[in-house]
């Protein structure tokens, strides 16, 4: 088992995708620091996309460190919550560039968690058929997945992510000291993710997790700082192999079909993303069992560190061939079949399909009774 660090300096964790190859960068005192921001490309204007709730607390901030780069720092604040990473939201971004005249050198800063972030990639990605962005997370979830790896997009009523691209940032700053603000709630929804990157590929993660999970709930700086580094550190490596997401990165899904299904079918923003995919997690781990992979004291185990976590467990009663339905929509899908992530062995993924019966059963085994 790795030993817990001792503090909590810069790490730099590169993403190598050749020319579109960039560092994400980790530590405290990150955001209001010019030198920060060095290698981003200097330009007449730059647009701070952030939403209502961040936009009080760390906006102005970014927009005086940022005076060094651009001669004009813009600032739109979206309405918060995944219930409004829609076309109507996404919009006001683009009214933004446009109001202001921005040309295709503006850089966008996406100050704020997933929502903020997929949106303002997918915004970058189409204005003027792309222009430069820097991701800036401030929560845990957008720190060790969403905001690395280039994925962009908006959510349709029918599904999620469905509409977007993959388009990669310049740098990413994580600046731990955003997740002082963090509500608990938030926090538990990150730790999801994190947790999520040891069954798929590091024991020796899931270990330490085990070990941690008291301290890491207390926000100890060093320690969130190495589940940040490690999480970032498995997912550039996997985005590394497979940007595209043509097979190895679909591993980081896991969780997600289920996951997915239950923030379309309850109402985006009902659930939390990151609540979402820890009872997705648990869910795919029955599948895994009932597809002879792993074992009952397996499930069980990731099971009740997730519950330590602060995450559901167990799923929402939208019935079985709600969540079939909804999961035939999943991106993974191939002519109608459901592909799930499962654990074919402790620190191991792959894409499966299944029986909808045996789907069935793992559904009405792990949500409550309708």
């Amino acid at each position: 088992m790795p030993a817990a660090p001792t503090a909590a300096p810069l790490h730099e964790v590169p993403i190598s995708l050749g020319d579109r190859s960039y560092p994400i960068h980790i530590g405290a005192a990150l955001l209001s620091d010019p030198a920060t921001w060095a290698a981003v490309p200097p330009s007449t204007q730059a647009l701070i996309v952030t939403n209502s709730t961040v936009a009080p607390l760390y906006a102005a901030r970014l927009e005086q460190a940022l005076e060094a780069r651009h001669k004009a720092v813009h600032i739109v604040a979206l309405p918060d919550g995944e219930e409004h990473k829609n076309w109507q939201t996404l919009n006001l971004i683009f009214d933004a560039l446009l109001e202001n005249a921005c040309d295709r050198r503006t850089v966008l800063y996406a100050l704020g968690g997933g929502v903020v972030g997929d949106m303002t990639g997918f915004a970058a990605a189409s204005y003027m058929r792309g222009v430069p962005f820097v991701q800036v997370p401030t929560t845990l979830l957008a720190q060790v997945d969403s905001s690395v790896g280039g994925k962009t997009a908006i959510n349709h009523p029918v599904g999620k992510n469905m509409i977007g691209a993959f388009y990669q940032p310049r740098l990413v700053v994580c600046d731990l000291d955003t997740l002082a603000t963090l509500p608990a709630r938030e926090f538990s929804a990150g730790l999801a993710e994190i947790i999520k990157y040891g069954p798929i590929s590091d024991m020796a993660l899931l270990d330490w997790l085990e070990a941690h999970i008291d301290r890491l709930m207390g926000r100890e700086t060093a320690l969130v700082a190495h589940a940040v580094r490690r999480s970032c550190e498995i997912k550039a490596w996997v985005v590394g192999q497979d940007e595209r997401e043509a097979g190895l990165r679909a591993i980081l899904n896991f969780g997600h079909t289920f996951g997915h299904a239950i923030e379309a079918g309850l109402g985006y923003g009902q659930w939390l993303h990151g609540e979402a995919v820890g009872c997705g997690m648990v869910m795919a781990l029955h599948l895994s069992r009932r597809l002879g992979f792993v074992d009952a004291p397996f499930v069980e185990r990731v099971t009740a560190l997730l519950r330590k976590a602060g995450l559901p467990t167990v799923g929402p009663a939208l019935g079985a061939s709600r969540y079939l339905e909804l999961m035939r929509v999943d991106k993974k899908a191939e002519g109608g079949e459901i592909k799930f992530v499962v654990i074919d062995r402790p620190g191991s993924a792959a894409v499966r399909g299944a029986p909808d019966a045996l789907v069935r059963e793992v559904i009405e085994h792990c949500c409550r009774p309708e």
